[in-house]
């Protein structure tokens, strides 16, 4: 999917969300329409499926998978270590501590990005930091990580070394592949920085 392409689709998703929310939330919103379409333009919020593997493989303390899809879906299938936080109930109160917090990197993924994409939204529209989503969600992983296709030829050396490492990680991972397995070719700057929250100050006077 390319950069084009994603705004679009965030776009697409900024419109639904800012439709939609209001009737499931009594929550103040602390980004305006305006400042979610800059950080929609931008893309940051998006981190690679190999990135993810990469971080998965290392138990990177910092990484916190999230799943967004059904808890049936789940019970099927997720990723190591993820949780389940399903869509539906994203914005209850006994999810905001982990979803609104300066500790862990959550990264949201779902089958495909869209649903994945608007929990991120609705989280970030209400403030929330620290929250990104894998690019192409399950479907892209598996595709590309646990059965990666050998390039051809005459691609690039980083293609090589993108395949020799998705190679790798499906074997750690469970899948196939049979080589060393090392850090992926990066397409991107370094990971995304955890932003501290302050921590509340406790309230005057006694009980």
């Amino acid at each position: 999917m390319t950069i084009r392409n994603i705004i679009f689709l965030g776009l697409i998703l900024l419109g639904i969300v800012i439709a939609m929310v209001p009737e499931n939330t009594t929550k103040p919103y602390k980004l305006t329409a305006e400042e979610m379409l800059v950080e929609v333009q931008g893309a940051a919020e998006m981190v690679s499926a190999d990135d993810v593997a990469h971080w998965v493989i290392s138990k990177d303390p910092s990484l916190q998978l999230i799943d967004v899809r059904s808890p049936d879906e789940f019970q099927t299938y997720h990723l190591e270590g993820a949780i389940n936080i399903p869509l539906s109930v994203i914005l209850k109160d006994e999810y905001q501590d982990m979803l609104d917090q300066g500790i862990k990197m959550n990264v949201l993924y779902s089958n495909g990005t869209i649903n994945s994409h608007q929990a991120w939204m609705i989280l970030r529209q209400l403030g929330f930091e620290n929250n990104y989503v894998m690019q192409g969600g399950l479907n892209y992983w598996f595709d590309t990580i646990m059965n990666p296709q050998e390039p051809s030829v005459y691609s690039a050396d980083e293609e090589f070394a993108k395949y020799d490492f998705r190679k790798a990680a499906s074997s750690a991972l469970g899948g196939g592949g049979a080589v060393a397995l090392s850090a992926p070719a990066k397409t991107k700057a370094d990971k995304p920085k955890i932003i501290r929250k302050k921590k509340k100050k406790a309230p005057a006077g006694g009980c």
